[in-house]
C-alpha cells in the first residue's frame, strides 16, 4: 500500500526532524528560512500564540459545530490557490474572496478575531498564514480529529486577485481530480485523504444539480448513485427554484449532520451514496478504491494521513524570512 511509503516520513516529522528528499515535493521553504516547530518560541515573539488561537477556536466550536469544515476549506482555499499566504483572507475588488468561486467560505470572523487577541498580546509577530494553520487545526482536533504538529513562520502576502482562484469543477473525473492535485505539488495519497474532508460541511445544491437531473447531458440521474441517496438528494434538491429562492444548503456527508471527524465518507464512497461526482469517482480508480477501503476501515489509518497531509498542504509556496509581512489586519496588506 502507498501509506507504507507515508507513514515513517510523517513519523519522523511529528518529531520536528528534517527529511531528506521530502523537502522540494511539499512545497517547503528553504533551509535558510524554513518552517519550525515553536517558531514563535523560539524566536521570543510569542511562546503561547498555539494556546492562545486553541482558545478562541474552542469557544466558537462550542456554539458552532460548522467552523471545523469551514476552516478546513479556507485552508485549501488558501494554499491551493497561490500557496499558504493568507492572500485569501484580504478585502477589496478583485481579491480571491471576491471570486465567484469562492463563494461559501466561511471562518473569516474568527481569524478576525484570532489576530486581534494575538496583536493585544504579541504585537506585530504572528502572520495571518500561520492563524490560518493552527486554526484549522484545532477545529479539526474538537471536532474528534487529529490533532498535530503544525510547522511555522510563515508570512503574509502582498497581493490577492481573483483571477487566481483555479477550483475544478466538483464533477470532473479523478484523473482530473489527480492532475488538479499534482498541479499544486500534492499527490494521489494526498488527493483521496484531503477529499475526505467532505467528511463534513455543506455544498449548495446548484454543485450536484448535473448529478440529479442531467448527468453528462443524458437528460437523466448519474446511473451510478445508489437510488435512496439519488430520491433523498431530488427532494432536497429541485431541478430549478423560484425566483429569490434561496440555492439550498444540503451535507456533504447526510450521515454525519454533526459534522464530526469520521471515515464514513469513505463508506458513502464505496457504496455509491457520495454527494459530489468528484468524491463519488475514487470508487474508480484503483488506487483511490483501495485507500478508500482502507481509510473505510481503519479511522486511525485515516487520521494519521490525514495529519500529514493537511501538513504537506500547508507547505506549500510558504513565504518566509524577510519576504512578505505579518500583516497587522488580515483583511489588509499594511500601509
Amino acid at each position: 500500500m502507498m501509506r507504507e511509503q507515508w507513514f515513517p516520513l510523517f513519523a519522523l516529522a511529528a518529531l520536528g526532524m528534517v527529511v531528506s528528499g521530502t523537502q522540494a515535493a511539499i512545497g517547503l521553504p528553504p533551509e535558510s528560512a524554513p518552517l519550525i516547530r515553536h517558531f514563535y518560541k523560539v524566536h521570543n515573539t510569542c511562546a503561547n500564540v498555539e494556546p492562545f488561537i486553541r482558545h478562541q477556536v474552542q469557544q466558537v466550536y462550542a456554539n458552532d459545530k460548522t467552523v471545523a469544515p469551514k476552516l478546513i476549506k479556507l485552508l485549501y482555499a488558501d494554499c491551493m490557490v497561490n500557496g499558504c499566504d493568507a492572500s485569501i483572507l484580504l478585502d477589496g475588488p478583485n481579491t480571491e474572496k471576491e471570486s465567484p468561486k469562492a463563494r461559501g467560505l466561511g471562518g473569516f470572523v474568527l481569524i478576525d478575531k484570532i489576530k486581534q487577541v494575538l496583536e493585544a498580546r504579541c504585537p506585530r509577530a504572528v502572520s495571518c498564514a500561520d492563524i490560518l494553520n493552527i486554526a484549522a487545526r484545532d477545529a479539526v482536533y474538537f471536532s474528534g480529529g487529529p490533532s498535530y504538529p503544525v510547522f511555522l513562520g510563515r508570512r503574509d502576502g502582498l497581493s490577492s486577485n481573483a483571477a487566481w482562484l483555479d477550483f475544478p469543477s466538483p464533477s470532473i473525473s479523478w484523473e482530473s481530480s489527480l492532475a488538479y492535485f499534482e498541479s499544486k505539488g500534492l499527490d494521489l495519497q494526498d488527493m483521496v485523504t484531503l477529499l475526505g474532508a467532505h467528511m463534513m460541511g455543506r455544498v449548495r445544491c446548484s454543485n450536484i444539480l448535473d448529478r440529479l437531473y442531467n448527468f453528462n447531458n443524458t437528460g437523466k440521474a448519474d446511473p451510478t448513485m445508489e437510488e435512496s441517496t439519488l430520491s433523498y438528494l431530488r427532494n432536497e434538491c429541485p431541478p430549478k427554484t423560484r425566483l429569490g429562492q434561496p440555492n439550498p444548503l444540503i451535507n456533504l456527508n447526510p450521515s454525519n449532520p454533526g459534522h464530526r471527524f469520521t471515515n464514513s465518507y469513505y463508506s458513502q464512497v464505496l457504496t455509491n451514496k457520495a454527494v459530489l461526482g468528484v468524491d463519488q469517482q475514487l470508487r474508480y480508480g484503483g488506487d483511490t478504491y483501495d485507500l478508500s477501503d482502507e481509510y473505510a476501515s481503519s479511522i486511525e489509518d485515516f487520521k494519521l494521513q490525514f495529519a500529514f497531509s493537511m501538513a504537506r498542504m500547508g507547505g506549500l509556496k510558504v513565504i518566509t524570512g524577510t519576504n512578505g509581512q505579518i500583516r497587522l489586519n488580515c483583511r489588509a496588506v499594511n500601509k
